[in-house]
């Protein structure tokens, strides 16, 4: 990567890390004291956590293909503005539903879709992969940093001070938009990154595909209604107060981080993916019965460590088995539509949670969870395993000047390639490869010398 595309990468993945942080510093926080706003149930403290998934999810696809049409930076302005507003009005709240009404309006501000399309735009092909894992690692960082900044921004400034902070966040969103962020000078369509959406009955026709997007739906519902229970527990054991548990997510998260490494390890061989999946499911319905059966302060502590490495490590696999699993050209599209059920997760774990804390007590609601993790695991079993499969830019050269089935036909004939996409006007294919069947030699010699090659 050059210094430009560089400090693009970084720059958005600083956008990410400013959206995630205002969304999800208030999961540690408001299910601990939202019983102290006026009109407060437990129903609409879970609306108030997950409602931005509403707005996510219904406005995700949209303002990505708005992007399209008016520009990147416009629309991931609109966005930033939005969240802005949201923000302010959530921090002038003095009722639930005021809460609520800020929250669903940073949602609105949906500009996941936007942003990759922008990374697009500012990096060439070759290296766009490398942007995404400097975005993938802003994104988990995002997360960490929420859990342990929420609690403490809490302690020095309250509640409005957490929906300040992410105002202030967002204005300076928009200044590393306009000044760090290049302007795309020709922005080429990438399927890889972009939505398509003619092939979106494709993806949602798949079967494996519907089963990772369910998984990401379970996910993060899962994460979602846990925080309704976690202060609640961490209270619950006598040994915490609501201001020190900042403290506990920082040790929970940094103690997990060491411990999943030897599954992120084996997630990796595409032989064990599906297993460690598995693993995982089962690690969530473990956590969700020793929930209900410990109230000591160190086994709960291990009930939630036990969720947070699920957590962890199923937000890198899921992802990655997408990749595998959709087909050429179609990854942007697949993970258009993945980050739309993420979102419906989190916004059903708030509004599911919430009602089911409102008819009963929180086992209640962690029995249906477990129920629902047996479920999600009886219907991963059927899950293929995908190989260790990936994706690949290709370009064309001389190569262009033939027609697309010829080009197609003879890329097909290279042992390891499994699917071929061509672009009107563009100058590369985009390949899906088996990596363990790929003849590299043949690839590379095709691609420098033409069709006599082969």
């Amino acid at each position: 990567m050059n210094k430009q595309e560089l400090r693009a990468a970084i720059s958005i993945g600083l956008l990410y890390i400013i959206r995630m942080l205002g969304l999800f510093m208030i999961l540690p926080v408001l299910p601990a004291v939202g019983a102290d706003l006026a009109l407060s149930t437990p129903l609409l403290i879970g609306l108030a956590l997950g409602v931005y998934g509403l707005s996510q999810a219904v406005l995700q696809i949209p303002m990505g293909l708005l992007s399209d049409k008016f520009g990147r930076k416009p629309i991931i302005l609109a966005g930033l503005l939005m969240f802005i507003l949201g923000s302010l009005v959530a921090a002038n709240a003095d009722t639930i539903i005021g809460v609520i009404v800020g929250r669903l309006l940073q949602g609105c501000g949906a500009i996941a879709s936007a942003l990759l399309a922008l990374l697009s735009d500012v990096t060439r092909v070759d290296q766009r992969s490398k942007a995404m894992a400097i975005v993938g690692i802003s994104i988990g960082a995002s997360f960490a940093v929420a859990l342990v900044a929420g609690p403490v921004v809490f302690v020095q400034a309250g509640l409005a001070g957490i929906f300040y902070f992410a105002a202030i966040s967002g204005v300076v969103g928009i200044v590393v938009l306009f000044t760090f962020i290049p302007d795309a000078k020709l922005v080429v369509r990438n399927p890889e990154i972009g939505l398509r959406p003619e092939r979106l009955l494709e993806i949602t026709a798949s079967p494996d595909l519907r089963r990772m997007v369910l998984g990401v739906f379970m996910l993060h519902y899962l994460l979602m209604s846990g925080f309704l229970v976690f202060p609640a527990l961490l209270t619950g054991t006598g040994e915490i107060q609501t201001a020190d548990h900042s403290l506990v997510y920082f040790g929970l998260l940094l103690t997990t981080f060491v411990l999943m490494g030897p599954f992120m390890w084996l997630s990796d061989k595409p032989a064990l993916t599906k297993s460690m999946l598995l693993l995982m499911i089962g690690g969530f319905t473990l956590s969700m019965l020793l929930f209900v059966n410990v109230q000591n302060f160190y086994p709960v502590l291990i009930a939630m460590a036990v969720f947070f490495m699920a957590f962890n490590l199923l937000e890198v696999i899921l992802p990655a088995l997408v990749s595998r699993a959709a087909p050429a050209g179609a990854r942007g599209t697949a993970m258009g539509v993945y980050s739309t059920a993420q979102f419906a997760g989190a916004f059903c774990g708030g509004a599911l949670g919430g009602l089911l804390l409102s008819s009963g007590d929180m086992t209640h609601l962690l029995y249906v969870n477990a129920a629902l993790c047996i479920g999600w695991f009886l219907v991963s079993l059927h899950l293929k395993k995908t190989g260790n499969l990936g994706s690949r830019v290709f370009h064309l050269g001389q190569l262009a000047q033939l027609s697309a089935k010829e080009v197609a036909d003879a890329l097909l004939s290279v042992k390891g390639v499994t699917d071929v996409v061509l672009l009107e006007g563009e100058e590369v294919a985009y390949l899906k490869i088996d990596k363990d069947q790929l003849d590299e030699n043949a690839l590379i010699e095709f691609e420098r010398e033409g069709l006599t090659a082969l």
